[in-house]
């Protein structure tokens, strides 16, 4: 499989195609040829899209490597199994499929031996990884069978740390599943078809080393890897002590200045008191006296100036680093590059091929966000980062030109965001970014996400952005993508916006296609009118309610006494006017701000008092005793109030964290419970089913989607009065009603290369237990006590596994939680 762009490769392979960049003076494709020819397989196809010459040009027929090379060029991306389908007239017998630009030793023999053994019609080498979710993870049985697979799922998803390495061994009878020249891909479409039919789909876990090397300081680690000896390769040259040096290679330097394992290629010059650390030296370089090479990889045909230093950078082919140049950590530099004479490099920067550094000159930027973000930007459709820091004005720019990349020249985006400064410097950045790639700019400026998504469904623009304060760090900023229905931006959109950020290679629009800015002045009267149309304002007002509404210092203060008005409810606003020092709590302040609503609301003796966030998405409730309800809680009675007042209610959705009390209430009244992942995105995406009218979180954010497809604060707060003045119920009163269980939490350190492994115990512990597979794993241990379950899941931004223990005996659920805390932590310290 040779077809890859290695676009986050980028500088280094804007002149190759990933298969032929090198890895230790070898093509990366060139050190496959050489496993599979270790194990006797000598026949090889390869499948080319990128730049196909660069490859059948350096392989030929394949006579010079000892094998018999042919090659399919597509026409157009038909995925990884369209793509083999194109040399079906090669592949009349068992084959096996690898990637041509992946780094391993794993013995093959032994895979194949294991399918013939099997039987099988696909047998999928697996191996374990410590970060899975880059790839597709496996699950299978005692035998090998494969029972489950994901493809690049989400923490909660994360059942196993045994990953699909890419490697197949199939009979032929397989591509007869695959159309011709359609767009089918082996894990989305091929392999789920195969286990559905129970066809014979196994899976192999093998020993050795593999690395995909998915991006720069992969490529880095890689090198690394195969300097200490841990992954076996043939390498050329002759080896001296520590070293590998290459045909016709001069060397001035003692070999005491050579430190660690370190590989010169063939026809190179080390001149006099040179130092080299721990690296790679490619073919045809000068390296002049004096120079000092740590940690880096030099490509062929470079020239190393007298007395320059290079520290854990990587330097592309045909460049010239003049004397007394610094070049340090993590730069990449592309090919025919000059960087002058006593220049400076600093951290963290690329450099493009053809590029050239003036003597004397310090090339910097302020990209302390390049270091954390060298990998990927989004958590779910959130970028978030240290304000005014990570979150700067050149990257807003260059995120926004990536952005405006993606929906297209002539476009709208939508764009708004909340009361704080470094959010208005990101917005007007972020715009600008835009702007420059030829797409409009329509502003909302400060206004609430609710609010942007109800502009959105009209179906105008393209997109949406919101950029706020973090609501749950002070000194973070938060950026939110949307698609153009308004709902959260997919995650293969995402992954298109790091690709195009990453590979820096989004065009910019021409001097009269540059993008304008709009301010749309009625997007709030149109939102407030959709609102009441939804309300039942009639029972609202005759119940006369009194209420405490803590705004939290955000934009609902701007919006939501307006909509009051038209409830006739008396209201006693807290924090009702913008400050943007104040749209972040920590939990002291957070407790601070519930007391202080608890004790005005049995001060006045008012009905219930409600915190909305700053964003106005999530809501907090005290009741009529001044009681704060835990969310787990609120999301009860809540549910409870919504089936109580609209009877004919056959199905609603919850997260898979929600308490079992919602179950034993809806079956009670006959009503289904869909249960999603535990993230908005999911229970967006069950809103838009037409049976579920109610999404309630654990968050405290609620979906009513007649209303809007996702959660609103200010909403939330009207329809729960809504349905307390129907149901003449208050929540006090509630709480006493509605059955409770027993649910205790904890949360548990664990690593994040070691949070795969835990879940593959615990998917083992628990074979053959009732359990569910959502997001995390649940099992259910009904003989104990009814309503008992345990949930474990993995945090998606944090190193800790969450645990919830629930039963309607306390004792049972205390104990649970108890025993899979220790299991969890003697999981993650095992020795495997």
């Amino acid at each position: 499989m040779s077809g890859g762009f290695g676009t986050r490769l980028r500088p280094l392979t804007c002149n190759i195609p990933k298969p032929m960049v090198p890895m230790m003076n070898k093509p990366m494709m060139q050190h496959i040829v050489d496993l599979l020819k270790t194990h006797g397989i000598t026949d090889i196809v390869s499948t080319l899209f990128y730049q196909p010459e660069i490859i059948s040009s350096f392989f030929n027929d394949g006579s010079a490597f000892g094998i018999k090379m042919q090659y399919r060029k597509a026409e157009a991306d038909y995925g990884t199994a369209g793509s083999v389908r194109n040399a079906a007239d090669f592949l009349d017998e068992r084959f096996i499929v690898i990637s041509g630009d992946v780094l391993t030793d794993f013995d093959l023999s032994k895979a194949i031996e294991f399918h013939e053994k099997k039987k099988a019609i696909a047998t999928l080498v697996l191996t374990h990884a410590k970060n899975p979710l880059q790839f597709g993870v496996v699950i299978t049985d005692g035998g090998g069978k494969i029972t489950r697979f994901l493809e690049k799922p989400s923490w909660g998803e994360v059942f196993s740390d045994t990953i699909n390495t890419g490697i197949y061994i199939l009979e032929p009878e397989v591509l007869e599943l695959v159309p011709y020249q359609e767009d089918v891909d082996f894990s989305k479409n091929l392999f789920p078809a195969l286990l559905e039919k129970n066809a014979g789909l196994y899976g192999y876990i093998s020993d050795g080393y593999w690395r995909d090397v998915g991006n720069l300081n992969e490529y880095q680690e890689a090198h690394l890897d195969a300097l200490d000896g841990q992954v076996q390769l043939r390498l050329n040259g002759k080896k001296v002590g520590a070293c590998y040096i290459g045909d016709n290679t001069s060397i001035l330097t003692s070999h005491e200045n050579f430190f660690g394992t370190v590989l010169i290629g063939s026809n190179c010059t080390i001149g006099a008191n040179v130092k080299i650390i721990k690296s790679v030296i490619g073919n045809d370089c000068e390296i002049e006296d004096g120079a000092v090479i740590r940690n880096s990889i030099v490509w062929s045909k470079n020239k190393i100036g007298r007395y320059s230093e290079l520290s854990s950078c990587v330097v592309g082919k045909s460049c010239i680093v003049g004397e007394q140049a610094r070049i340090e950590d993590n730069v990449f530099i592309g090919d025919r590059c000059i960087i002058g004479k006593e220049s400076k490099l600093a951290p963290n920067i690329k450099l493009w091929p053809n590029k050239e550094v003036e003597d004397g000159a310090i090339l910097t930027r302020s990209l302390v966000w390049e270091d954390k973000w060298l990998r990927e930007l989004f958590n779910d459709s959130r970028i978030t980062g240290l304000s005014n820091i990570e979150m700067n004005p050149e990257f807003g720019a260059k995120l926004g030109a990536a952005f405006g990349a993606l929906v297209g020249k002539g476009k709208t985006v939508l764009t708004s965001r909340d009361s704080d400064n470094v959010s208005r410097m990101m917005n007007r950045s972020i715009m600008c970014g835009l702007m420059s790639a030829g797409v409009d700019t329509s502003d909302l400026r400060a206004t609430s996400i609710p609010i942007l998504r109800h502009e959105l469904r009209s179906g105008k623009d393209a997109g949406g952005i919101h950029v706020r304060k973090s609501p749950f760090d002070k000194n973070l900023t938060d950026i939110i993508f949307f698609d153009s229905n308004g709902k959260d931006l997919p995650s293969n959109k995402t992954k298109a916006v790091e690709r195009l950020f990453f590979g820096e290679d989004f065009p910019r629009a021409s001097y009269s296609s540059v993008g304008g800015i709009s301010f749309p002045e009625r997007a709030q009267e149109s939102y407030i009118e959709k609102f009441l149309s939804t309300i039942n304002t009639t029972a609202i007002s005759q119940a006369k309610f009194k209420l405490v509404i803590d705004y939290s210092n955000g934009i609902a203060s701007t919006i939501f006494p307006n909509i009051l008005g038209s409830l006739q409810c008396q209201v006693l606003a807290v924090n009702a006017h913008l400050d943007p020092k104040k749209l972040t709590r920590d939990k002291s302040e957070f407790d601070s701000a519930v007391f202080q609503l608890s004790h005005i609301v049995t001060s006045l003796g008012y009905d219930i008092g409600f915190l909305v966030d700053a964003g106005a998405e999530k809501i907090f409730v005290v009741d009529e005793n001044g009681d704060f309800i835990h969310n787990d809680r609120l999301l009860t009675l809540v549910t409870f109030l919504y089936l109580s007042v609209n009877p004919d209610i056959k199905n609603i959705a919850v997260p898979i964290t929600a308490s079992a009390e919602v179950d034993l209430i809806a079956r009670g009244m006959g009503v289904e419970v869909v249960k999603t992942r535990d993230s908005h995105l999911s229970l967006m995406e069950a809103s838009t089913s037409k049976e579920v009218k109610f999404v309630g979180g654990t968050k405290g954010g609620f979906i009513f989607p007649d209303f809007l497809f996702a959660s609103d604060g200010m909403y939330s707060i009207a329809k729960i009065l809504e349905m307390m003045a129907l149901a003449g119920k208050r929540f006090g009163a509630l709480d006493q009603e509605v059955p409770k269980l027993h649910l205790f939490r904890s949360t548990v350190h664990c690593p994040w290369e070691r949070k795969g492994k835990v879940m593959r115990y615990m998917m083992h512990e628990t074979e053959g237990m009732r359990r569910v597979l959502i997001d995390g794993i649940k099992v259910f241990f009904d003989k104990e006590a009814p309503s008992t379950s345990v949930l474990i899941w993995p945090d998606r931004a944090k190193p800790v596994f969450h645990v919830h223990a629930e039963s309607t005996a306390k004792e049972t659920a205390s104990s649970l939680l108890k025993r899979y805390e220790e299991k969890i932590l003697t999981w993650r310290d095992s020795n495997e």
